[in-house]
């Protein structure tokens, strides 16, 4: 994984003292709290609904054991004992006093961490798939390139005042698992004739208020034009957006009103004027220098005896394999995901204590390698199967040997009105309570794959479009209702969820997940049929007709549109 060099080192601490400075002259009142709320935003701090909030940023969702211990020692001295990992594969702080900040900064700082530009309106964390560098179906390695962008794009003067939030996602895989078509700019790399490696580029996705798929703006950009082909994507974006209003800003919007093949000309245009000054000798070194460091020898061969027999002798072990296990690209290793979804817990918080057994577990048995996934849940991505019954033990006895993953407990979150100040219904206690109610009724293997995705306001940062089931809380006359869509998908074949029809009281919510669900097996075709393939076969109506029946027409209130 990449490591920082003196300028890295020099470049953070000065804007670690920078910003020292700055919460001075607030606390001692000679900066006002609008004066400081741009300088907090450029460092990651965000006033929340009870207190400060400090965004780290993890790059492209990478971690080493050090970094994650020392989060956890963050988490544990200046915070409450947590973190909260989120969609964006940063971390989050919920509860530091904002004179602790700078300390906090500089012991990221120590670690090649920070929380540059993980808010305002700039490029942020440059996210890619969890699986990069593991996965059996990779085409490339994407993150060299994610670092790349981040290195281009972090401190650009051009850009650190954009209309809105910008967001950038890769992936090296034919499979999408980095939503690459709900991002300002997604990249997916590919190969080309005679084995050209180059990005297929997609432009103006996201979600929010105004949910879009991305358009492909390049079905073959060659991989040596991508950062003036970038840089020339954000400055049309700059110039297009709206900043009159906050709500039309982003990119998305500009490709709505003028349309792709317009956008195609105005990117092109800003890229002929670029391309003859950008020295791609240069930028070919510096690439060649950051994948030297992404660069993994091949691990000694090692029988993988006794993986098998574990899995047969132990109902729990397999449980978790057939789960929590993915295809590696070499064949005796697997990539583990480790859910932070237990039945009852807050989805993607992780105590300091789970944090440093997950650091020791990954330099023990993961190459000092962790992933962090935009779906919350943290990678071991490098496990060899010889030590999978080892790990699965320990993670058992950590609390953190939980079999869901993709199943409907594995649910995706935000943080909801228990944090933040966007928020206009709680999402936390929801994600909870129909957990606890998947397990008691102990269906979730009979169910199979079902992705459930809360959010607690329209920005939907729960992702809650891109759910089997999205849950969407709303504030409705002073009462928290919750719309439910259906048949979303952030993978290859992206799709925006249907809403059904008017929301929930809090107290209606779980029972209609419950009816929704017992629709599906009645529905299907077979075990095998999805709840998104029946969803896609049926349409929407016999789901509508379980959530809705005629003989209890008390549960809907006043449609919350």
């Amino acid at each position: 994984m990449y490591s920082y060099t003196d300028f890295d080192r020099a470049f953070v601490r000065a804007r670690v003292a920078q910003f020292r400075d700055q919460v001075a002259r607030r606390l001692s009142g000679a900066l006002g709290e609008e004066e400081f709320r741009p300088l907090r935003l450029l460092n990651g701090v965000y006033l929340q609904l009870h207190a400060y909030m400090l965004r780290v940023a993890i790059p492209y969702g990478t971690l080493d054991s050090a970094q994650m211990r020392a989060l956890a020692d963050i988490a544990e001295r200046w915070d409450r004992g947590y973190g909260h990992f989120t969609t964006r594969q940063n971390i989050q702080f919920n509860w530091p006093r904002l004179v602790d900040v700078p300390d906090m900064l500089e012991a990221l700082a120590e670690v090649n961490l920070h929380a540059i530009q993980t808010s305002g309106n700039t490029i942020r964390n440059v996210t890619a798939d969890p699986f990069a560098g593991a996965a059996a179906d990779e085409v490339e390695d994407p993150r060299p390139w994610a670092e790349l962008l981040r290195q281009w794009f972090t401190d650009h003067p051009e850009f650190q005042y954009l209309p809105r939030k910008f967001k950038i996602a890769l992936t090296g895989s034919p499979r999408d698992r980095a939503v690459t078509r709900a991002h300002d700019i997604g990249l997916q790399l590919r190969r080309g004739a005679g084995g050209a490696l180059g990005f297929r580029v997609l432009v103006g996705g996201g979600l929010g208020r105004t949910p879009m798929p991305g358009k492909v703006l390049a079905d073959f950009l060659p991989a040596d034009d991508l950062l003036p082909h970038a840089e020339a994507i954000v400055s049309v974006c700059n110039l297009l957006g709206r900043r009159d209003n906050k709500y039309k800003a982003r990119l998305k919007i500009a490709v709505q009103d003028i349309g792709i093949a317009r956008l195609r000309k105005l990117v092109d245009e800003r890229f002929a004027l670029l391309e003859p000054a950008f020295d791609r000798a240069a930028a070919r070194a510096r690439l060649a220098r950051i994948r030297h460091q992404f660069a993994r020898p091949a691990p000694p061969p090692r029988p993988a005896d006794g993986f098998e027999s574990a899995r047969r002798a132990d109902p729990a072990f397999r449980a978790w394999c057939d789960t929590n296990l993915a295809a590696h690209r070499l064949e005796d290793h697997a990539i583990v995901t480790v859910s932070l979804k237990a039945p009852g817990a807050t989805p993607g918080d992780a105590t300091a204590a789970q944090m440093r057994l997950l650091a020791d577990l990954a330099e023990r048995y993961s190459h000092d390698e962790l992933r962090i996934s935009h779906e919350q849940n943290v990678i071991l991505p490098h496990v060899h199967k010889a030590d999978l019954a080892a790990l699965h033990a320990e993670l058992l006895g950590g609390g953190l040997a939980t079999a869901n993953i993709g199943l409907a407990s594995d649910i995706v979150a935000c943080p909801g009105m228990d944090y933040c100040a966007l928020a206009t219904a709680r999402s936390i206690p929801v994600a909870r309570a129909i957990a606890r109610r998947l397990d008691a009724l102990k269906i979730e293997h009979e169910i199979g794959p079902l992705r459930i995705r809360i959010s607690g306001c329209i920005n939907a940062c729960g992702h809650h479009h891109l759910g089997d089931i999205g849950i969407l809380g709303l504030e409705r006359a002073g009462v928290e209702t919750y719309q439910i869509t259906l048949g979303g998908d952030g993978g290859e074949d992206f799709a925006i969820g249907t809403r059904a029809g008017p929301g929930f009281a809090h107290d209606r919510i779980v029972p209609a997940i419950e009816r929704l669900i017992a629709a599906y097996l009645d529905l299907r075709a077979s075990a095998e049929e999805s709840f998104l393939q029946t969803f896609r076969r049926l349409g929407p109506a016999p789901f509508r007709a379980a959530l809705y029946p005629e003989k209890d027409k008390t549960h809907a209130p006043a449609d919350a549109a």
